[in-house]
């Protein structure tokens, strides 16, 4: 496939996404330090968090943590491990198809509700605990992301996570050409 000259713009590559994301487990933390528990489907309040999770509290910029299935078999490969089971990494929704990085400075939605990308979800002493003798570096790199809860909705299992239309303001094309900039012959 040739692309356009628009099309080769970060502002228009960054917005392309080859398929929707699937939720495939969530869980809710309903007391600190304790294990979270596995739900099928959970209410996300818009500027609180997920119902029932103890992170849920007005304003914040973690309301809902989430990682991709694809890099829970990285650390369990990492630790040694052939599967991991998720309640111990302690984030609410595990995605499985999409890139959760890509979703940096993008709305998305997920079942009924939409959120936004607000950072990395980076790891903690826990994943030592949890995951033994260097699980913490293990995630390094892996955790997820951290959202906010932007419009109110239920999520399900098997609902699709979807980057939602970003407006874009595409510079002028010679701008992004290393060509056109006299960085390549």
């Amino acid at each position: 496939m040739k692309l356009s000259l628009e099309q080769k713009a970060i502002p228009y590559l960054t917005n392309q996404f080859a398929q929707a994301g699937k939720v495939i487990f969530i869980s809710i933390r309903p007391e600190r330090g304790k294990l979270p528990i596995t739900i099928e489907k959970v209410n996300a309040i818009e500027g609180v968090g997920l119902a029932g999770d103890h992170y849920a509290s007005k304003g914040g910029k973690r309301q809902v943590t989430l990682i991709q299935a694809e890099h829970i078999k990285a650390v369990a490969s990492m630790v040694g491990q052939a599967e991991i089971n998720p309640l111990l990494l302690r984030r609410n929704i595990v995605v499985e198809g999409i890139n959760l990085q890509a979703l940096k400075g993008k709305k998305f939605r997920i079942g009924n509700a939409v959120l936004e990308h607000t950072g990395d979800c980076h790891p903690c002493s826990r994943m030592e605990e949890n995951l033994g003798n260097g699980g913490y570096n293990a995630m390094r790199g892996h955790g997820g992301i951290t959202a906010r809860i932007l419009t109110s909705g239920l999520i399900s299992l098997d609902d699709t996570l979807s980057p939602m239309e970003q407006p874009q303001e595409f510079p002028s094309p010679t701008l992004h050409s290393a060509t056109d900039q006299g960085l390549q012959p």
